[in-house]
């Protein structure tokens, strides 16, 4: 049995470790924005990040005024109505210091106008509403040993063809190493 490669071990791991890293780093975007954390969401963003919501909706440049999105009354009113992000499992095309992810979100909120129901052994409920789905592109740097978003595209999962490009674009730039 022939020793171990280690430069080529160290590689492997690495690549596992990004990955963990930028998997913590999506999966952090829902409990952060659903509990308003605008302090958390700024240390996520690089100070000249942009958040690019489409055409229909406004956007913010700067980690500043990205984290004063989940500041706004309005936010906070949806947080205290039942809102929850749910985040699928996003698809990490890592490419040595910057990666590229593509992934799907779904905001839902309580159902405040259902009608209650009982669901044997988890009590009564009016339900939850589906509000919105959307395609996400986060472009990612490494900075300081961490990831970092340099850029998030968020975009209705409507049909258009823009959100259909912003999926064949994630596939089709993908990297395997």
């Amino acid at each position: 049995m022939s020793s171990p490669d280690l430069p080529e071990l160290a590689h492997r791991l690495r690549i596992v470790e990004d990955k963990l890293a930028i998997y913590e780093l999506i999966a952090s975007h829902p409990p952060s924005a659903d509990t308003g954390a605008a302090g958390y969401t700024m240390s996520v963003y690089r100070e000249d990040g942009v958040f690019d919501r489409g055409p229909a909706l406004d956007g913010a440049k700067g980690a500043a005024e990205i984290a004063a999105f989940i500041q706004r009354p309005e936010h906070d009113e949806a947080i205290r109505g039942g809102l929850a992000h749910f985040a699928g499992l996003p698809l990490v095309d890592l490419r040595g210091d910057v990666a590229v992810v593509t992934s799907y979100l779904m905001i839902v909120h309580v159902d405040h106008e259902g009608e209650p129901r009982d669901l044997p052994n988890h009590g009564v409920s009016t339900g939850y509403r589906i509000h919105r789905a959307v395609v996400n592109r986060w472009e990612l740097e490494r900075c300081d040993s961490r990831w970092i978003i340099k850029k998030r595209t968020l975009l209705p999962a409507d049909g258009s063809n823009i959100h259909q490009e912003l999926l064949r674009k994630g596939l089709n730039e993908l990297h395997f190493p």
